[in-house]
């Protein structure tokens, strides 16, 4: 389960973003993850409510994730557009020349830091 790690980076990132700002805790962490990130946010949350327990800075930040759909850009229309499923055809022009721009990835978006 790759989200113990995911989170333990994610912890200490949040704690070395703590100590940079002067701050004594983190009360909100804001993630967003992409459907194809290979990320399991009922995994991440779970890790995370251990995790935290270790750390003086986030043992009572919550754990907001933002799910990010599939976007890809088609090379046939120029068009960009968000796929509810994962058929990686244009909705616009039907061409199947599209190039994923968003949803792969899992990004720190925000800390809540006092």
């Amino acid at each position: 389960m790759h989200e113990y790690s995911i989170v333990q980076a994610l912890i200490e990132q949040c704690e070395t973003l703590a100590q940079t700002n002067q701050a004594t805790h983190v009360s909100k962490v804001s993630v967003k993850i992409g459907q194809l990130s290979g990320v399991e946010p009922y995994l991440l949350q779970t890790a995370f409510e251990a995790f935290k327990k270790n750390s003086d800075v986030c043992q009572k930040a919550e754990l907001d994730m933002q799910i990010q759909a599939v976007e890809v850009f088609c090379l046939g229309c120029g068009e960009t557009t968000l796929l509810s499923e994962h058929h990686y055809v244009c909705p616009a022009c039907q061409s199947d020349r599209v190039t994923i721009t968003d949803g792969k990835e899992m990004f720190l978006m925000q800390l809540e830091m006092a």
